[in-house]
């Protein structure tokens, strides 16, 4: 479950760092988000995101000093779909995380998810997961 207020925060975020992609985490319990935590994308830049390490260290380590655990990871397209590209697949390094896409590139934003296994073989390393926006 990802409740719409949420939802509205990860637009909101993608919008405000327009042109540029934006970044962070999804906090939650028992599987149903509870948060969202913003994080700056070091890169700046349209194309991708980097999260700075410190920076995405002690918001994994405040996920679990409030007895949360890291749901996904999620950042923006600003020109094209919700869909993972190359480079979201190679830097994608914690597999059993859902990695959260918001677009922007259509009138209405969009909002994906997806299990990203960098390792496996090609064309068995995306899988959509459903968002039950609610």
């Amino acid at each position: 479950m990802f409740p719409a207020s949420l939802a509205e925060e990860l637009i909101a975020h993608a919008r405000q760092d327009e042109p540029n992609e934006c970044c962070g985490m999804i906090a939650g319990r028992d599987g149903v988000a509870t948060r969202v935590i913003r994080a700056t994308n070091t890169e700046a830049s349209p194309f991708m995101y980097v999260m700075d390490p410190r920076e995405q260290l002690d918001i994994m380590d405040g996920i679990d000093d409030a007895g949360e655990e890291m749901l996904g990871i999620y950042h923006s397209h600003t020109r094209s779909a919700a869909y993972p590209s190359r480079t979201d697949v190679e830097l994608a390094f914690f597999p059993q995380t859902a990695y959260v896409i918001v677009s922007l590139a259509q009138k209405v934003p969009v909002i994906r998810a997806f299990r990203l296994t960098r390792t496996a073989p090609d064309g068995e390393q995306v899988a959509e997961i459903p968002i039950d926006i609610g």
